[in-house]
């Protein structure tokens, strides 16, 4: 019994290097592409200067992030990206909740296939398509939005909508909701259709309308997903993007459009002072980690699902 236990273990061992060979290539893209630029923070702690590089430029130690801070306009670009990334996870959550239910009680398999492949799209086109087309649909000129408002006599005159910084925030998140609520349906679909099929039956029995089962049984099925999904993207708080905002923003609603990613465009890559850019990243970074450790401990103290 030990010689066959002991001949298998050989040959399991014996067998594995072509596995590990296979693993190689993307060890090595993630060891390029994540490990190599992470030394590339320590300029975060230097007043770098290109020409005399990383072993040569004076060391400050935290004088760039203290800096950073005593900037006019900081506590205005935090402002806007905590707002802008909490509103986009918030309407992408409740959204592709309300999508994957709808859906899910839609009848017809194609008709649900159609409005899954339409809805799943946008997905997949960038963001400079993205917003031409949220330019052309909120145009003061031949926006459809413009159009319909004055057909309906709400407004008198067109909206520049993209002039007036009270729209913005709402314009990017609706820009997000468009574009990835048929993607991020997809974890909800596959969770709604898990859900024992007997439950459905009992609250059928029982005289529970359609309603009344989304409510009391599919909701509290997605509890766990959701509770998974909210922690994953907790540490994304501070992450607000940076397409839509620089593409969509403009002089007049610099304001509200100042996220940090772009912050580290302005500071770090425009005006060549990539200590300061580095500095805003790894602040950005290291708050995420603490939100993302504070909200798996939550989760935990409240008998949760949780990340770890």
């Amino acid at each position: 019994m030990k010689k066959e236990k002991l001949q298998k273990r050989k040959v399991t061992l014996k067998n594995t290097w072509p596995l590990h060979l296979m693993l190689f290539p993307g060890i090595l893209i993630l060891f390029v592409y994540t490990v190599l630029p992470f030394a590339g923070n320590i300029m975060a702690f230097q007043d770098f200067q290109p020409i005399l590089g990383f072993f040569k430029s004076k060391w400050v130690g935290l004088d760039n992030f203290i800096y950073m801070f005593q900037l006019p306009d900081t506590f205005q670009i935090f402002r806007n990206t905590l707002i802008i990334a909490v509103g986009k996870i918030v309407l992408n959550l409740v959204m592709s909740i309300i999508f994957a239910i709808l859906l899910y009680e839609a009848a017809g398999k194609r008709f649900k296939k159609s409005v899954q492949t339409i809805c799943f799209l946008p997905h997949f086109l960038s963001w400079i398509i993205v917003t031409g087309i949220v330019q052309d649909v909120l145009s003061m000129e031949h926006g459809i939005i413009n159009q319909v408002l004055q057909a309906l006599h709400i407004v008198d005159a067109p909206i520049n909508w993209f002039a007036q910084p009270k729209y913005f925030w709402w314009i990017v998140g609706f820009s997000n909701v468009w574009k990835e609520t048929g993607w991020n349906a997809i974890i909800y679909l596959a969770s709604i259709t898990s859900i024992n099929p007997d439950l459905y039956e009992a609250a059928s029995i029982d005289g529970a309308g359609r309603f009344r089962k989304m409510w009391n049984i599919t909701l509290p099925s997605l509890k766990p997903t959701i509770f998974i999904l909210l922690l994953i993207n907790v540490g994304n708080v501070l992450n607000a993007g940076f397409e839509v905002q620089y593409l969509l923003g403009n002089g007049v609603v610099q304001s509200v459009s100042q996220t940090i990613d772009i912050y580290v465009l302005k500071y770090g890559i425009s005006q060549g002072d990539y200590a300061l850019g580095t500095a805003a990243g790894i602040f950005k970074s290291v708050v995420s980690i603490i939100l993302i450790l504070l909200a798996n401990s939550a989760a935990k103290a409240a008998g949760e699902e949780r990340l770890f």
